[in-house]
Formats: C-alpha cells, structure tokens, sequence
C-alpha cells in the first residue's frame, strides 16, 4: 500500500510518536511525507520514506496530485489546525475534497490514524489493490496481458 504522510508544525511530534508506535506495521507499505515530516519520522523510526517538498513548497500538492489519480492508498495527516484562513488551509481542503472524491481513506487525528493503521495491518484495506493503478495487483496484472 501507498501511504502519504503530513503533519502540520504543532503536530509533528505527535506524527512522529504515532510512526515509532507502528513503525512495524508502517514499514511493510511504501511512505511519503512532506519533507520536514519525513525527515523527523524517518530519523526517529529508521522507516524509508519518500521525501516530499515541504507542505509549505508544495508537499501537499504533490500528495494531492497522487490521490487524484488513485496512487496513494490512505492519508495520516495530522492537521494544525490554528492557520485559518491561511493558504495551507485552502490546500488542506483541497487534500481532503480529492480523498473524499477517491475514496482514500484519511485520518486528521491520532485516534483515526489508529484505526485505520490497524485496520491496515488486518487486510481491512486490501480493496484499495485494485483501484491503485501502481500496485501490486496491477502491475502484475498488466505484464500478463502484456505476455499475450
């Protein structure tokens, strides 16, 4: 599975607790983080990740990008939710309307990330296989047809 990590400025820490606690399960699927975020997940866990540019660079757009043509399979992205009316706010958004119109499951908080992360882990989110046209299943079945 795909899965893109953020983490607003104020959430950071947290993200990272979150990726040390299910760094086993997190390290069986490929990561993107936008780049502070990844570079704090990835020195404190040992996970490989992908780094994105920075959410304020367009990490975020990049990440939206992908959900737009079904390439990541969920989003943990931990908000910070005290920059209102911001652009980062309206990038937010954006993320979030995109996974909504794809079906990409997200979470905005810890307690939905847990959920989802071991939702994960029991094969809860197998489904996403087929839709993701750079998985496994896909690419797999992509060479077959091309072999006939």
């Amino acid at each position: 599975m795909e899965i893109a990590i953020i983490a607003g400025d104020r959430k950071k820490e947290l993200m990272t607790q979150f990726c040390i606690a299910y760094c086993g399960i997190l390290a069986n699927h490929n990561l993107c983080a936008t780049g502070t975020t990844s570079k704090y997940i990835s020195e404190a866990t040992g996970l490989h990740m992908e780094r994105l540019l920075s959410g304020a660079q367009g990490g975020v757009q990049q990440i939206a990008s992908r959900v737009s043509y079904d390439e990541i399979d969920l989003v943990l992205f931990f908000r910070d939710n005290y920059d209102v009316g911001s652009e980062a706010e309206k990038n937010d958004r954006e993320l979030l309307k995109l996974c909504d119109i794809h079906n990409i499951p997200v979470a905005t908080n810890i307690a939905t990330a847990e959920i989802l992360v071991r939702a994960l882990d029991r094969g809860d989110l197998d489904w996403r296989e087929i839709v993701n046209p750079r998985s496994e299943y896909n690419v797999k079945k992509k060479k077959q047809a091309m072999k006939h």
